[in-house]
């Protein structure tokens, strides 16, 4: 499977888009032609893009409100060979003599109109904006615009979405919001396409942006093969996505996956070790046959989340886990920085929790932002604020943004590493100043409250790689407190115990067997306590009342204890009812189940019952 392509730049994308405009024999002072359809074309092109332009209308343009309130902005939605199905918003800024080509009908492919956002977005196919004097004729240049094109469920370009205006436009701002606006429709067209009919799973980074248009979205069905994804699932996974199985996909098997519970997000892996937060919707038709969890809490899933975390929790005898809270307690009410580092999974999130809920900001507000999560394009106006009005899409009330949220209480930025570099310099100066100053505006708020910050990476190899600066690095990092690794705990047999506490339902009193215990001592742990905490839910979901078993734990718990494989002529004839010999292998397989299991061809969980069976 191959990733998808990387973007073209800024500068590549003009720089072509006016080569070719000179190939076509276009010059700086060409008009456009714009080739308007004539009427009965017209009525052709609306019939055959009625659903596309319907779904734009009523589906995703009415969550954009804020846009079509700026009246200098217009948005125009074309189809895939250029030409304008319908526009929403002013025409006033429109050149007299060029209104035809803001009509249905018109055609703003670069052979006809040279370079402009729509015929350039279509193209290089990706999001791109058009500053006045980028466009290659000087007759467009008294406007700028962004447009994003529309792919279908196979990945074709279908149609293209643009924002365009005579006043400056910010292109980091109108980008962003250009693109969210593309992937709306793209997401309405697949779940209109497939009517409820598969598996919906939606997934992302963390459980803050679940929800939004840039969610991972993919379509699959009882088989487990993929259907359709939209373009940010490609992007967060980092394959095309067209007819795979989903269990290629995640760590994970089929049956597992389908038995997730509606509306209770969960994690899944995937092979490249990333981890995010899914929520899964069944079909709507025709019920799957598949175990479903204690029908008694299917339709109100439980979770058990304790209402505060305090730092004495956060350990169980750990020397390097309790050095780390004994550092940050003496900490808590001096206005020192602190960067908590660890692996993906360690509970560094948590611990910053602990933090804030053990100080004296404790009644204040908590606010969690995750770095990577947010779109480049809007981390800026998301974290500072913007002055209403500020910028196309801007919410005409403004934004106080998510630092001034945190005023009084703690700011936590977990992985500060993924911030792009001109908001560094804008951090920095709030870390300097105790200042915020929104997007727009020239005014100053004062800011009081506690930064904490987190990262997975080495922050000083990103600042000798330039990706990082190096003043931020050492504003942030007053002290570094390191998280070890789950594997590397030597408390972790308590940390088992306290999380099937966390997660057990009440009438769960049978608790984890001696055999489940020394295989999650043994286990690597790469996705650490948060992938501890999602085999203790599936476990507990399959043993119900009866004590955690290995045929109870996932199948993928066990693909990271998998030794090397045995070279076997040919497979073992024995009886299964046979105990003698059956223990006999096992001790010849060094106790190893998954490898005297595939000598056997049968599943690891069909040996484990036999086993426990013949015991009994």
């Amino acid at each position: 499977m191959a990733a998808p392509a990387p973007p073209l730049s800024h500068d590549a994308i003009v720089q072509d888009s006016w080569s070719r405009c000179r190939a076509f024999g276009l010059n700086h002072q060409s008009a456009p032609a714009f080739d308007q359809l004539p009427a009965a074309g017209i009525a052709q092109l609306l019939d055959r893009h009625h659903s596309l332009v319907q779904t734009t209308h009523q589906e995703v343009l009415p969550y954009y409100e804020n846009i079509l309130s700026n009246s200098n902005c217009l948005i125009m939605l074309a189809d895939n060979q250029g030409q304008v199905l319908t526009s929403w918003g002013t025409q006033r800024f429109i050149e007299p003599n060029l209104a035809r080509g803001f009509q249905a009908g018109a055609s703003w492919v670069e052979r006809a109109s040279g370079t402009n956002a729509i015929g350039t977005a279509l193209a290089c196919e990706q999001a791109v904006h058009i500053e006045h004097d980028e466009h290659f004729l000087k007759a467009n240049r008294f406007m700028t615009g962004s447009a994003a094109p529309i792919f279908d469920a196979e990945r074709k370009v279908i149609a293209v979405l643009d924002v365009s205006s005579d006043s400056y436009l910010p292109p980091s701002h109108t980008l962003g919001m250009v693109k969210m606006m593309s992937q709306t429709v793209e997401n309405r067209l697949i779940l209109n396409l497939f009517h409820g009919q598969h598996f919906q799973l939606t997934f992302n980074t963390g459980l803050n942006n679940l929800d939004s248009q840039w969610a991972g979205l993919l379509i699959f069905d009882e088989s487990g093969q993929v259907l359709s994804a939209n373009r940010r699932a490609d992007n967060l996974l980092g394959v095309r996505l067209s007819r795979v199985s989903v269990e290629s996909l995640f760590k994970v098997s089929l049956l597992e996956l389908i038995n997730q519970p509606d509306g209770l997000p969960f994690a899944l892996q995937t092979s490249g070790r990333n981890r995010f937060q899914c929520l899964l919707k069944r079909p709507k038709q025709a019920p799957i046959q598949a175990r479903v969890f204690a029908e008694t809490r299917a339709t109100e899933p439980k979770i058990a989340v304790p209402t505060a975390i305090s730092l004495s929790t956060l350990h169980f005898g750990d020397s390097r886990v309790e050095k780390a809270v004994r550092q940050a307690e003496r900490l808590l009410e001096k206005d020192i920085p602190l960067l908590i580092h660890g692996e993906t999974g360690v509970g560094k999130e948590v611990f910053v929790k602990a933090l804030h809920q053990a100080s004296s900001r404790s009644k204040q507000a908590f606010i969690a932002v995750n770095c990577a999560a947010i779109p480049a394009e809007l981390v800026e106006s998301e974290l500072f604020g913007y002055e209403k009005g500020a910028f196309t899409g801007a919410n005409q009330k403004g934004s106080i943004g998510l630092i001034r949220k945190a005023d009084k209480g703690t700011l936590f930025l977990d992985e500060i590493g993924d911030m792009p570099l001109p908001t560094q310099a804008r951090l920095l100066r709030v870390l300097q100043e105790r200042c915020v100053q929104p997007v727009g505006s020239s005014e100053l708020f004062p800011v009081d409250l506690r930064i904490i910050s987190a990262t997975n990476r080495s922050l000083r190899e990103q600042v000798q790689l330039g990706r990082f600066r190096e003043d931020l690095y050492y504003r942030i990092g007053g002290l570094t407190l390191e998280l070890p690794p789950l594997r590397e705990r030597s408390d972790k047999q308590a940390l088992f115990k306290r999380l099937w506490e966390q997660h057990r339902e009440p009438s769960q009193w049978a608790g984890l067997s001696r055999e489940v215990l020394d295989l999650f001592e043994r286990h690597p742990w790469p996705g650490n306590l948060r992938q501890v905490s999602s085999v203790m839910q599936v476990a507990l979901a399959m043993a119900e009342e009866q004590p955690i078993r290995p045929e109870h734990l996932p199948d993928d718990f066990f693909v990271d204890l998998e030794m090397e494989p045995v070279e076997v002529a040919e497979p073992l004839g024995i009886d299964l009812n046979d105990a003698e010999a059956l223990n006999r292998e096992l001790q010849l397989a060094g106790g190893n189940i998954s490898h005297l299991a595939r000598r056997l061809g049968v599943s690891r969980n069909t040996l484990y019952k036999r086993l426990r069976q013949l015991e009994n």
